[in-house]
Formats: structure tokens, sequence, C-alpha cells
């Protein structure tokens, strides 16, 4: 590596640092009207196969076009997914390859193929979210615009970052929410910078799309009391209860994309076909379980079902939800997973009240508790959880029992041994394309610049610079602390809070992001697992 070529990288990085901020707004606006689009033809797109499904209702000759246009719908969504892998599923497992330097993305080609592939799947009525497409869509924005300016690989970083952010706040209209969950589970990073430039770009996205549906939250829970501390056992007991199910719901997802690997009769390209024929039976069955959930969410608190039709909802409802994913339909599992947890919560909560003589007003409040609980013990993200839920639910009265079925249902998954879904769909989806060429990534003549913050307690922390067994192809460039910046030495020391810049070659990021990632666990960890 040249010293010219350093110098200009690091050169050309500190002074962009100003325009994150104004980068983040752009691709948050960008962001905002391309998810305003993608929700609206979702929309249009479910309202017109009510409509078409009300017509074979009287004209059951129409039945079987309808069935070799779902046949025809099934083929090209797996065409998609095919010519490029990028496109399917979720997308944040993606997203996340992307930003580990694991994998590559062309950003015209997945906003062009999510789109489409998601308005279909999702608005035929597979069991699929918007919400992984909106993020996934945000951040090809995000690496769009960095391509268009020409930002160095650290810039593209976090404007691929600001639009996850963006594309997440505009899915829910949940703007912190949106933050939050780039930096927590997709970035994993809590910088200062990227903060403030996920946030400018959740907050503009959230502006456009606020502009288009107004600043209703999506869940518009009325008269929501808090549930009173004598009832806490209840919670507590509820949260274990979710946590455990939680892992259900992973292991499930997991063993149900390796179930379609294993139909070896049916090419990949028809394995949509396999659920959009059963959401044919559900539309005359059970239309509660088609689409992603929020309308059966909303239901559940103004409609009283029966204990028996709720279990059926969630047996339905977990199932159909493992056979559309599983297909690899582009789609996400975050709708899905929390209406599952809205049915266990309801569930719970008629349990108790028919049990126990609880007031049945607070069966509202378990159906929020049990979307926070399911989707911290599935994402393994907290405070997303708690944030998201309490954005989209717009009350804070049940802060107190959200942190609390929070941090419980985490714990149980987590001494259940349950990973968090999306690092496990990034591992499964590296082992099915470790040999395809178009999600591949690395060159070595290119550079790449690396940012870690040291946690406390850490490998690093209280090392000096020479002290430490640095991974290949890397050179610390940067120590900032506070305000202040170090060039280091190799008498420098690391402490917790710093954060440390690293060059390398673009081929080697990811293998040194791993690296570095690893030296931030526990000293005791790292110490018996480094061999």
């Amino acid at each position: 590596m040249s010293e010219e070529n350093k110098d200009n990288i690091l050169l050309h990085w500190y002074s962009s640092r100003l325009k994150l901020v104004l980068e983040g707004i752009l691709v948050g606006i960008i962001t905002g009207f391309v998810i305003v689009l993608f929700r609206v033809s979702i929309e249009k797109l479910t309202d017109a196969v009510n409509k078409i499904y009300q017509m074979i209702k009287v004209n059951l000759w129409a039945m079987p076009l309808w069935i070799i246009l779902l046949i025809a719908v099934g083929y090209l969504l797996g065409k998609i997914v095919k010519s490029d892998p990028m496109t399917g599923g979720s997308g944040i497992p993606q997203v996340e390859g992307v930003l580990l330097r694991k994998l590559d993305m062309k950003w015209y080609r997945v906003i062009i193929g999510k789109f489409i592939g998601g308005t279909l799947g999702i608005g035929l009525g597979l069991s699929l979210g918007r919400e992984g497409p909106s993020v996934q869509l945000g951040a090809a924005v995000g690496q769009g615009v960095s391509r268009m300016l020409k930002k160095i690989k650290i810039e593209e970083k976090y404007l691929i970052t600001s639009g996850a952010s963006a594309g997440l706040a505009a899915a829910f209209n949940a703007p912190l929410a949106g933050t939050i969950f780039a930096l927590e589970e997709v970035h994993k990073n809590f910088s200062p910078l990227i903060l403030i430039s996920a946030f400018s770009a959740a907050l503009s996205s959230d502006f456009i799309t606020s502009e288009f549906f107004g600043f209703k939250p999506i869940f518009d829970f009325k008269n929501i009391s808090p549930i009173p501390l004598r009832y806490y056992a209840f919670i507590f007991i509820f949260a274990i209860i979710i946590g455990i199910m939680g892992v259900v719901f992973n292991i499930a997802l997991l063993k149900s994309q390796t179930l379609y690997s294993k139909l070896k009769w049916i090419p990949d390209e028809f394995n949509a076909v396999i659920p959009l024929l059963i959401s044919v039976i559900f539309a005359f069955w059970l239309p509660y379980v088609l689409g992603g959930g929020n309308k059966l969410i909303m239901q559940l608190t103004y409609i009283h079902f029966s204990i028996g039709f709720i279990l059926l909802l969630l047996i339905v409802k977990f199932l159909f939800t493992m056979v559309c994913y599983g297909s690899g339909a582009p789609g996400g599992i975050f709708l899905p997973l929390l209406a599952i947890g809205a049915i266990i919560g309801c569930a719970y909560g008629n349990v108790i009240t028919n049990m126990f003589g609880i007031n049945t007003m607070y069966i509202n409040n378990f159906i929020i508790l049990g979307m926070t609980g399911y989707f911290t013990a599935v994402v393994k993200s907290p405070i997303t959880g708690i944030i998201l839920i309490t954005e989209m639910t717009g009350t804070f009265n049940n802060f107190l029992s959200l942190s609390i079925v929070a941090i419980i249902a985490y714990l149980t998954s987590d001494a259940l041994g349950s990973d968090p879904i999306y690092e496990s769909l990034l591992e499964k989806f590296l082992a099915n394309n470790s040999k395809n060429e178009k999600v591949r990534i690395g060159n070595s003549k290119q550079k790449f610049i690396l940012q870690i913050s040291v946690c406390m307690g850490s490998y690093l922390d209280g090392k000096k610079v020479r002290e430490v067994d640095w991974p290949e192809y890397c050179l610390v460039t940067e120590i900032k602390r506070g305000s202040q910046k170090i060039i280091p030495n190799g008498n420098t020391g690391i402490s917790a809070g710093d954060y440390i810049t690293i060059l390398t070659n673009e081929d080697m990021a990811g293998k040194v992001n791993d690296k570095l990632m690893y030296m931030s666990q526990d000293k005791l960890y790292f110490d018996e697992n480094k061999s």
C-alpha cells in the first residue's frame, strides 16, 4: 500500500464527515418516496386480490384462470430470486452481509427486483411483511446515492446504514425505532457519527411518508391503561413463555428453508408457487392469516374470538409463515412475527382473564406485550423491540411492562442457545451462495476503512497497540477518544469507549472485520476461544 494512496483515502474520509448528515437526509427523502410507492402498490394489489376472490365466489369458472395466474406469478418470483439471490427473502440478512463486506449488492437490481417481487408476493396474500424489503430498498438507495456521488467505501457503508434506518422508519412510521434497529441490529455500532446520519435519514423518510399516510401510528390502540403492579407475576410468566416460543420460531424458520432445498422434484423457480396456491385455500377458509398481519393484529383488539379460534389462528399463521418464507419469495418476517406474538398475547390474556377474573380490558395490553416479547426473542434486539412497539402503538403506558417482557424474553431465548434470526439467516445465505459470483465481493487493489468501538471489558480494553495480535492486512490509523484524535504508535494505550480506525484491503475487509468484532468479546470468552 503506497503512502500516497493511503493518505488520499484518509484525507478524503476525514474531509467528508460533515457531509454525511446532508447525504443521510438525501437518502431518507429518496427512500421515503420509494417506500410510499411500495406501500401503496401493496395496498392496491391487496384490494384488487380481495375483489377477485369476491368475484370468484360468485363465478367459480374463474378459479382455474386465477390458479394459472398464481402459478405464473410464483414462477416469476422464482426467476427474480434466481437471477439475483440478493432479492430473495427478507433482505435484512443481505444488508448485514454487505456491511460486513461478505456480500456484494447491485443497488439498481435490488431496487427493481425487491420492489416487484415484494409487491407481488405480499400483495397476493403471502404471510410476509413489507419491513424487510423496505430496509433493503432503503439500503440499496443509500448505496446508489453513494455510487452516484462517488463516495469512498466507509462513507458508502454509512449511507447504506442510513438507508436501512430510513426504510424501516418509512415502513412503520417509526423513525426512532428505524434508527435504533439500524444501529443495534444492522450496523452493530453506536458511533455518534452514524447515529446522527441514520437518524437524519429516518426523520426525513418519516416526513415523506407522514405527508402521504398521516401521523397516526400503525396500530392505533385506544384507551390502553397500564397493567396494575399486582398483576406483574402474570407478566413474568408470560415473558418466559413468549421467549420459549420465539426460539421455536427461529428453529422452524431455518428448518423451512432446509425442507424446501430437499424438494428435488420441483425446480427452485417454482418454490413460491406452493404458498401462493395454499393462499387460495385460506382466502375462502381463513382469510385472517393472509398478508403480513397488521389487519389481524387490530382485529384481535376489537373482535372477541374464542380461545379455540385464537389457537387455530396461531397454528395456521405460524405454519403459513414458515411455508411462505421458506420458499425464498421476497418478503420479510417482521410483521408476521409481530402478528404471531400478538396472537400469543391475546390467547394468554384470554386464559388469565377467564381463570383469575382479571378485567378483560388488559387483553389488549398482552397483545402489545406479545409483539414486543416475540420480536425480542426472535431478533435478539430488545431496545429496538421496546421502542418499535411503543412507536407503532402510539402509547407509553406500557413502557415498564414492555421493558420487563423484552428483557426476560431475551434472557430466556439466550439461555436456550438461540442465535439472532438475521445472523442465522445470513450464515445460511452465505453457505448456499458461497460459489455464486453475483454475491461475492473483493478487490485487492481497493482500500477499505473499518471503524470499531472498544467496549468495556473487551479483549482490546487496556492493551497497548503493540500488544494486540492484529489481523493481517490491517493498519491502525487513528484512535478517537471523545473529541481527541490520536495518531497511534506501538505504545499508545487502548481504552473502553475508543473508536479505532483501520485501513485494509477490500477483499480482506470481511475477515478483518470478523476478527476485530471477535476481539470485542468478553476477555475470558476471547482467551478461551482464540485458538
